[in-house]
């Protein structure tokens, strides 16, 4: 939508009635307030307004500022699956500029870094998630009883058996305007994935959001709880969000990483070997991003599952088509295996722009590709050949990020104070928490 006139009668000749305003916390979870549609004009000007210190990560005490929630007109778009509803994406606003704690913001201004160059970050979002139910005794195990199977990936039973899921989920997603391409049953038992065409780095975060809300909402309507979390199983693969990128031009048309000439055979241009560069420079500071709750590291952990494999990344490396590395290849573009299921699109999206960026400014090199399978080398092995390990827990990589001046400079020391301060916190409470296995292990063990 163009106008809010455009506006007015989309809504009318789709019957809207309530239209969301929606934004994120720092988590990168929906948050929202229903606006009438005859008063969908002031989610335009001045926003909904929000008590800025009932939102996570903002910055914002309780006696401040109100945080308003101002509509970006051209993400109107309807919830298929909510009838009589509309979403449109929010910046959060605060004295009446876009407010620098609001990670939607964070990351267009990251994105005006590239354009000063004339550079536009293109992504395309592969989404995992768990289809689960929980049992009379609340555990939670797959939600299709007969997807049992050692090493479930690309099942036709499983997939099959769980299509009236899928299928709600893909048609409100193409009414929604998401251009979906694929759906398989990923390698855990109850895992899929439902993938979306690329777009600029804004709308694919944004795709992801709406992406999340109908999964949610609709495995809710069937009984079922449509989950995210980085590692639900402890012997099984875990979910993640891998994220393929590409610099293009002002036209969307030509990809400034793509180079044919690349006698590596990756395909790759000096520009892309920089921003790569960068990645891997600052991949244990991304990683407490991309990879943000305790839960992240049991997926991102070096160990193998009952399937054989667990297609998350535990070293700092890349190479040509090559799954075990933390930036896989695919000819021409970069794809970043880090991200879990878990993370703030907009935040992790930021972090790579610049740390990508860093890699580009100070001319960085990579170094030589790997093309072995590094699940098979000892850690020795992988220190004489130069490969670092990611960080194994939460507060390692929280550390990371805080000593990295570069990441939290670029993305706000306000944001990066709220982010480091919120995960410390979480790990506290983690350590503080008494689990099963303890109990087990140790109530009667001296």
């Amino acid at each position: 939508m163009n106008t809010v006139e455009e506006a007015k009668k989309f809504l009318k000749d789709n019957d809207v009635k309530y239209v969301l305003a929606q934004f994120v916390d720092l988590h990168g979870v929906a948050k929202v307030k229903t606006v009438p549609v005859a008063h969908v004009e002031t989610i335009l000007n001045p926003g909904a307004g929000f008590a800025g210190g009932a939102i996570i990560g903002s910055g914002i005490e309780p006696n401040g500022p109100d945080y308003f929630a101002r509509g970006d007109l051209s993400t109107l778009s309807l919830l298929p699956w909510q009838k009589g509803y509309a979403r449109i994406i929010c910046d959060g606003h605060v004295d009446d500029e876009p407010y620098d704690y609001d990670t939607r913001v964070v990351l267009k201004n990251q994105m005006a870094r590239l354009k000063e160059k004339g550079w536009y970050l293109y992504t395309g979002l592969e989404p995992e998630f768990s289809l689960l139910k929980l049992t009379e005794a609340g555990q939670i195990v797959p939600a299709e009883s007969t997807d049992t199977l050692t090493k479930p990936c690309y099942d036709y039973k499983g997939i099959t058996r769980s299509a009236e899921y899928l299928e709600r989920m893909t048609e409100a997603l193409i009414e929604a305007g998401l251009d979906i391409y694929q759906i398989d049953h990923e390698d855990a038992n109850g895992q899929f994935e439902i993938n979306y065409t690329f777009d600029n780095c804004l709308k694919s975060a944004d795709d992801y959001i709406m992406f999340k809300m109908a999964a949610s909402q609709i495995a809710h309507e069937m009984g079922m709880i449509c989950s995210f979390m980085p590692k639900p199983f402890t012997d099984k693969p875990g979910n993640g969000m891998h994220m393929h990128m590409s610099i293009m031009d002002e036209d969307g048309k030509k990809s400034l990483f793509h180079d044919d000439s690349d006698e590596t055979g990756h395909g790759l241009s000096p520009l892309a070997y920089h921003f790569l560069a960068g990645i891997l420079e600052h991949a244990p500071a991304i990683c407490a991003i991309a990879a943000p709750t305790v839960n992240s590291y049991k997926r991102l952990a070096v160990s193998h599952s009952v399937t054989g494999a667990t297609w998350a990344p535990s070293y700092v490396s890349y190479g040509n088509n090559n799954r075990s590395t933390m930036v896989r290849i695919p000819y021409g573009r970069l794809e970043l295996r880090l991200p879990d299921g878990s993370c703030n699109p907009y935040l992790t999206t930021a972090a790579i722009i610049a740390a990508g960026l860093d890699g580009v400014e100070r001319k960085l090199h990579p170094g030589a590709g790997n093309a072995g399978n590094l699940f098979a080398h000892t850690h020795a092995e992988l220190e004489e050949m130069g490969i670092g390990i990611l960080p194994q827990t939460l507060i390692e990589a929280t550390d990371a990020l805080e000593r990295d001046t570069i990441l939290c400079e670029a993305l706000g020391e306000g944001v990066s104070r709220e982010f480091i301060n919120l995960k410390r916190a979480e790990w506290a409470e983690y350590q503080r928490h008494v689990s099963d296995w303890e109990i087990k292990r140790y109530v009667e063990f001296f």
